[in-house]
């Protein structure tokens, strides 16, 4: 009798692989900034498991706070404002009123959405230039896509920019560090497993010996691999 594979244990729900986010600080996005011009004082700066970057507690004049990316050279009861067009470090503006050139980051997807793109720290991405309505903005992939005028980033590079420079050393570290954000580590590949374990395993350990194309109406515990394409050969 088999054994339930990797996908099959996630897709089950138990403690193991449930991300512990009781341990998170909340979600950083504009959702609970104010669509108005507005100033906020920064009253914290936190460390969120969820984030590989900081996260600023800010406090706005209705009374709301906010969690937010920190930017590069943020710092304790520094002024933020949300709508305005002044282009400053760590303030959120809409794409309209950015400059070409400047450095931005969180960048909403969909005007209202909250933030979606460059997230991770260190990033940043450039406002290239205005087409109409739209904005083209360069990513740190080095991949130009288009914006709308209406979307709101934050103008700055995100903190912790050197936060891979330093080494895990041992693999007990990596274990923890993944485990508080609930990523599977170790990853093993499925031809290294036994047959029992995995679709791809078995014949001699890491030896393939079969192509590792999933059947199109295969079962949830055998639809692993590569993705059924929808013919083969060379077209004529």
């Amino acid at each position: 009798m088999g054994k339930r594979i990797v996908s099959q244990r996630r897709g089950k729900g138990s403690m193991r692989y449930r991300a512990p986010n009781h341990r998170f600080f909340g979600e950083a996005n504009y959702t609970s900034v104010n669509s108005e011009q507005s100033k906020g004082v920064v009253r914290d700066i936190v460390h969120c498991p969820a984030h590989t970057a900081p996260l600023v507690c800010a406090e706005y004049e209705n009374g709301e706070l906010a969690l937010l990316i920190a930017p590069e050279g943020i710092r304790v009861n520094d002024i933020i404002e949300s709508n305005t067009e002044s282009v400053a470090k760590g303030n959120i503006v809409r794409l309209k009123d950015v400059p070409e050139g400047t450095s931005v980051y969180n960048i909403e997807g969909i005007p209202g959405d909250g933030g979606k793109f460059v997230r991770s720290s260190g990033t940043t991405a450039k406002v290239v230039s205005q087409l109409g309505n739209k904005v083209e903005i360069l990513l740190p992939s080095k991949k130009k896509k288009i914006f709308n005028l209406n979307c709101r980033a934050t103008v700055g590079v995100i903190a912790a920019g050197g936060r891979p420079d330093k080494p895990f050393m041992k693999a007990g570290t990596r274990h923890y560090k993944m485990k508080a954000r609930n990523k599977l580590y170790p990853k093993v590949c499925g031809v290294s497993m036994n047959a029992v374990d995995h679709p791809h395993g078995g014949a001699e350990s890491h030896h393939k010996g079969k192509p590792t194309i999933a059947r199109r109406y295969a079962p949830p515990g055998a639809k692993v691999g590569k993705i059924r394409p929808r013919r083969t050969g060379m077209k004529r």
